[in-house]
């Protein structure tokens, strides 16, 4: 069975946190949801990077992005772990929930599985995979790195941007308007008008616009 790809809609899952109980489509809500896994607690790769995770948590609250963590261990070894990390770079706090998945019920749901990496028991780990899920509850983006490679998450907030923008879009950029919009409706969006390339095709699709 394949596994969960772009434009899927997850799984609306009950899940258990270090917030308490959710349901994955309700705790999306209208917003977009960077829902990121880790192979497991107390390891070095991911105790950095959810560190770095949790520096650029108010960037992501600016843009009325939510975080939602999963590892494969248990709500208290969450909130035993989440000590280390705020201790490594102190004055970073941990404030978006992890889910804990110890039959990994979840990753399987949500194509985050190591294909090789095992436990010492022999069980299955989640690999180093992200997902950037919009407001339709559809995967709009996905990131796999493998267990010896930390996230950069300076990218994943730009490629958040981009998304909620235009593609391969930075700040300070203007946007590219989608052929689906008319020349009357992008008039109405960006008032102060847009440019169209003059390509030798002849045809009007390549249209840039100030962010205003």
């Amino acid at each position: 069975m394949p596994g969960l790809t772009l434009g899927d809609v997850v799984p609306n899952l009950e899940l258990d946190t270090t917030h308490g109980t959710i349901r994955l489509h309700e705790f999306v809500g209208d917003a977009y949801t960077i829902i990121f896994s880790h192979p497991a607690d107390f390891t070095p790769v991911c105790t950095t990077e959810l560190s770095e995770m949790a520096s650029y948590t108010s960037e992501f609250e600016k843009r009325g992005v939510k975080l939602l963590g999963f590892s494969c261990d248990d709500v208290e070894s969450h909130k035993e772990w989440i000590k280390d990390i705020e201790a490594y770079k102190p004055g970073r706090h941990v404030t978006f929930p992890i889910v804990a998945d110890p039959d990994r019920t979840a990753i399987r749901q949500l194509n985050m599985i190591d294909a090789d990496e095992k436990d010492t028991a022999g069980g299955e780990l989640p690999n180093r995979a992200l997902h950037i899920v919009g407001p339709d509850k559809k995967v709009k983006l996905s990131f796999l790195f493998p267990a010896c490679a930390g996230r950069n998450i300076a990218e994943v907030l730009r490629a958040t941007d981009a998304l909620m923008t235009a593609a391969n879009w930075v700040p300070g950029d203007r946007v590219v308007i989608p052929p689906g919009v008319s020349d009357e409706k992008a008039k109405e969006r960006f008032p102060s008008g847009f440019e169209t390339a003059q390509l030798p095709s002849g045809k009007c699709y390549l249209r840039f616009a100030d962010v205003e």
